[in-house]
């Protein structure tokens, strides 16, 4: 419980109809029943707690001081994180801080593309991939949304891992009825696509997350909520197999496969009922329960299906309109929103990249960054922070306020460029980021140059400690953008984070 402010937990729901599951205590679905169910289990008894010091005196365990507590408390009631760039901004830690002062952390789109890594309080490495980040925080419900495609080995191999730790999984996680399976199928045939590309492949993670999208747009594919009708499983399972077979002459199936699939998925399905719950109803419950919710977004804006650079993109809408698709809440309850941007930029995979670093420079941020995928340890491509890409992010998603990671990894530069206008090869300026992708080729980026700081920032804790250069570097992207920057990232661990 933050002890800096006072909060009465809502008092239980008595008539709400429980029944035990697979010995594990469950409900009819009523958001009271199952969130209280939740309290009960927190180590820390739901009480008021007066603390004797000044609010100026108080720091919470993740280093939060007075300034950052209240630009947490001051967030909406239902917050997001999204990312700005082509992922790996560092979303993960930014909810894994925010999550303790939420009640639920959601997941709405993608799948185990995403790649969160997070550190705990001891400084312990997480890496995430379908569990939202919030999960190191025990007082935190986390839910999996509608819009994510889930692939239940890999969740229950997460779910173990995180147990294995000493992170307590049972009871905390819902995974929506409305939800798509992801099957290893989908994986093997997301190899042969990009084969089938060969030099336009788009450079997947081969996580089968654009098959399984695509089986839901056909209307082929299979949901969370078919586990419970093992009777007709098989034969949606063997249409669903039969059509990948049909597409892809490498892809080999027969019976046995379908056999071995089946009896597989039967004891999924029991393992995992006690996550299962209608999380459309559960999250506008909880909204009208008034809980505070935060929403983490997988991949980024650069990478939605619509406003990416198609078809160099992910196969969800990672920016704001997935929030309300991909958890079933209405756009009118969504209310501040995070974005999270590097202060340089990288992209995975192929693509267009205007502002990329080729040669020594990149590979030295790289090692710098450590820009190493936490999905597929990939490299990735480098450059300078693209404002133009960023302006339209902000633009189609609203953001209140933007969290700039990594400033650190600039320290040691002595020089630092910003990307701020592109130029048509006659020298005309483009009005905003363009969606083809020939221009985007033939485009020139004007820079600005700004100086280098030249010293180790790591520890600073303090915005006004920060020397000038990193101040006016930060300061000048807000002017360009013209969104505040109260997040800034300046290390890996929870505490390495200045409050603006």
């Amino acid at each position: 419980m933050n002890i800096s402010t006072l909060r009465l937990d809502s008092n239980p729901i008595t008539t709400a109809t429980a029944t035990h599951r697979n010995g594990i205590l469950g409900c009819n679905g009523t958001y009271s029943c199952r969130f209280n169910q939740f309290q009960q289990r927190k180590k820390t008894p739901s009480v008021i707690v007066c603390s004797t010091k000044p609010l100026a005196s108080v720091v919470d365990h993740q280093g939060v001081n007075e300034s950052g507590l209240s630009r947490i408390e001051s967030l909406s009631q239902v917050s997001g994180v999204l990312g700005c760039q082509w992922g790996d901004e560092g979303k993960g830690k930014l909810v894994d801080i925010l999550a303790k002062h939420f009640d639920i952390v959601a997941r709405c789109q993608g799948g185990a593309n995403a790649g969160h890594t997070i550190y705990n309080s001891e400084g312990k490495k997480f890496a995430l991939h379908l569990v939202p980040s919030g999960i190191l925080n025990e007082e935190t419900l986390c839910v999996i949304g509608n819009g994510v495609v889930v692939h239940l080995p890999g969740l229950f191999k997460e779910i173990d891992g995180l147990e294995a730790n000493g992170v307590s999984c049972q009871g905390r996680i819902l995974v929506s009825d409305r939800a798509h399976l992801l099957f290893d199928f989908h994986q093997e045939i997301d190899g042969l696509r990009e084969a089938e590309l060969a030099k336009s492949f788009i450079g997947t993670t081969k996580r089968g997350i654009g098959p399984c999208y695509s089986s839901k747009v056909i209307r082929n594919g299979l949901r969370v909520s078919d586990l419970r009708h093992m009777d007709i499983f098989p034969q949606k399972l063997d249409l669903l197999l039969s059509d990948a077979a049909a597409r892809f002459p490498g892809f080999k199936y027969g019976p046995d496969m379908l056999r071995e699939e089946v009896e597989r998925y039967k004891k999924f399905a029991e393992r995992l009922e006690p996550f299962v719950a209608d999380t459309v109803h559960f999250m506008n419950d909880a909204i009208s329960q008034k809980k505070k919710i935060l929403v983490e977004g997988g991949q980024a804006t650069m990478l939605d299906i619509d406003f990416g650079t198609y078809p160099f993109v992910t196969s969800s809408s990672p920016s704001a309109g997935g929030i309300c698709t991909g958890l079933g809440i209405a756009p009118r309850v969504v209310g501040d929103l995070v974005g999270v941007v590097k202060a340089y930029t990288t992209r995975v995979g192929s693509g267009p990249f205007p502002t990329e670093i080729m040669g020594k420079g990149g590979d030295l941020l790289r090692f710098a960054g450590q820009e190493f995928g936490t999905t597929t340890g990939r490299p990735r491509r480098c450059g300078w922070l693209d404002i133009v890409a960023l302006r339209f992010c902000c633009q189609i998603n609203g953001f209140a306020s933007l969290n700039l990671t990594k400033l650190d990894v600039l320290s040691d530069l002595p020089e630092i460029q910003l990307g701020v206008t592109y130029r048509h090869p006659d020298g005309s300026a483009l009005n905003s980021f363009p969606s083809d992708l020939r221009l985007l080729e033939q485009i020139k980026v004007e820079y600005e140059v700004l100086p280098g700081w030249k010293s180790d920032i790591s520890s600073i804790r303090k915005y006004t400690d920060l020397p000038k250069a990193a101040r006016e570097y930060v300061e000048r992207i807000e002017e360009l953008i013209g969104v505040p920057i109260h997040y800034i990232g300046i290390g890996p661990g929870r505490d390495a984070l200045i409050y603006k």
